[in-house]
């Protein structure tokens, strides 16, 4: 794609890394055939291609954004599923990630929006909030329908329908502490993400995660003063709270390393991980970060991964079918598509790959509370195509993913690392 961007813009780093990334684009259009907001809406502009071409136009022309550009821009889940199909290398996810940083500095969205934002900004990062807000949302359910109904409102109806019912127990696991290896000494050593709303939706993810790896022989440390990973804010455009996060969990976990060292820092919610993994590339421009960021940015790893260096050994056939769901930010973020598979196969499980596999599910971080239409059409069709392999139990690696599908299935859906601590000697999930 021609650019014609002038020197003063370029001097500017990150209008630089775009003109660079927009150049890459030669408008086969390959990403429309697997863009889920294209497939699902068939609007040019709600695909990668037309979202480049938004977005092109707004940098080159130094311009502040519009309300249709951030409609679009909007729409995208960041599912990364165009740069699983782009032959060309286009890196759409640092493109939007920049085109969202414009927005959130040059458009003055409707009050309604930017309050949404503001309370999703300001509780779903902290677990304790985040449990408050949950309990409330008890309180206000019945006026769920009603919120829907007031446009200015709509938005926390859209939340209200979304907190779970139940609310579990909260979890020492996510407490700072040294889970000891068993069988002696200790064969490695890694630090948890607790991460923010998974430990306040499903505790036993965490749980299963340090009983299997210390059953392997490794010691877990959930470290003190590590937090949300940045994630959610960074998708929102409010880069300096993202690189707030990640600077201090940088600094946590280098602690930790540099005390009795670490072979890794292992994720549990692979929208973290690929955040986690960009640390090095976000932080690039900060000279007091850049090079201990790359440094985390090696350590993370996803808890599929880390399992598969260790060679768990290969168990009995269980006579269970598994369905599993690879969540965008693992498949297309992560590039992590076997490995999950080949681990509940190695540990007696049948599992089946549902169609349409590539195409996101809807949940995408705070997509399906801000888009909340577009999510439920993408929740319909993933559900449909999952239970088409008649499972007996659905399995993926991210937390939203989980309470997305589950909103919509009878299935039991569970994290691949449940499942595996199950077949290594861990109680039996409570879901099935």
């Amino acid at each position: 794609m021609q650019t014609n961007f002038s020197p003063e813009q370029l001097a500017d780093p990150h209008v630089a890394e775009s003109e660079k990334i927009l150049r890459k684009c030669v408008h086969c259009g390959f990403c429309t055939a697997t863009c889920p907001t294209y497939v699902v809406l068939g609007d040019e502009l709600d695909s990668p291609r037309g979202r480049i071409y938004l977005i092109k136009d707004m940098l080159e022309n130094g311009r502040a954004a519009d309300a249709e550009t951030v409609a679009h821009i909007d729409r995208c889940l960041s599912c990364l599923s165009c740069m699983t199909t782009c032959p060309s290398g286009v890196d759409y996810m640092h493109l939007v990630d920049h085109a969202r940083v414009h927005i959130e500095k040059t458009y003055k969205r409707p009050f309604k929006d930017r309050l949404a934002r503001a309370v999703i900004a300001a509780t779903l990062p902290y677990p304790s909030r985040f449990r408050l807000a949950l309990r409330a949302a008890d309180v206000a359910r019945p006026f769920a329908d009603l919120l829907k109904r007031i446009p200015f409102l709509k938005t926390f109806g859209v939340m209200l329908d979304l907190a779970p019912r139940a609310l579990p127990t909260a979890s020492g696991a996510a407490k700072p502490a040294v889970y000891a290896a068993k069988g002696g000494v200790p064969r490695g050593r890694v630090a948890l993400l607790t991460g923010c709303a998974q430990p306040v939706l499903k505790p036993e993810i965490n749980e299963a995660t340090i009983r299997l790896l210390t059953g392997q022989g490794i010691e877990v440390v959930v470290s003190a003063g590590e937090g949300c990973c940045g994630a959610l804010v960074h998708h929102m455009g409010r880069e300096e709270e993202a690189l707030k996060a990640a600077r201090r969990n940088v600094d946590v976990w280098l602690k930790v390393a540099e005390e009795d060292g670490l072979d890794a820092i292992v994720i549990t919610a692979s929208g973290c991980g690929t955040t986690i993994k960009d640390y090095g590339h976000m932080l690039r421009l900060d000279p007091a970060y850049a090079e201990k960021a790359a440094k985390v940015s090696v350590l993370a790893k996803d808890i599929t991964e880390y399992l598969a260096e260790l060679g768990l050994p290969e168990q009995r056939a269980r006579g269970m079918t598994v369905a599993y769901h690879s969540a965008c930010s693992m498949q297309h973020g992560q590039k992590i598509t076997n490995i999950p598979k080949q681990l509940l196969k190695r540990a007696g499980f049948t599992v089946r790959d549902p169609a349409e596999g590539h195409l996101c599910c809807g949940s995408a971080g705070t997509y399906n509370i801000l888009q909340p239409e577009i999510s439920a059409k993408l929740k319909a069709r993933k559900v449909k195509n999952i239970e088409a392999t008649k499972p007996n139990v659905i399995a993926t690696g991210n937390i939203g993913c989980i309470t997305q599908i589950a909103s919509g299935t009878t299935i039991p859906i569970l994290h691949t690392v449940e499942l595996l601590d199950w077949a290594y000697g861990g109680p039996r999930p409570t879901a099935l």
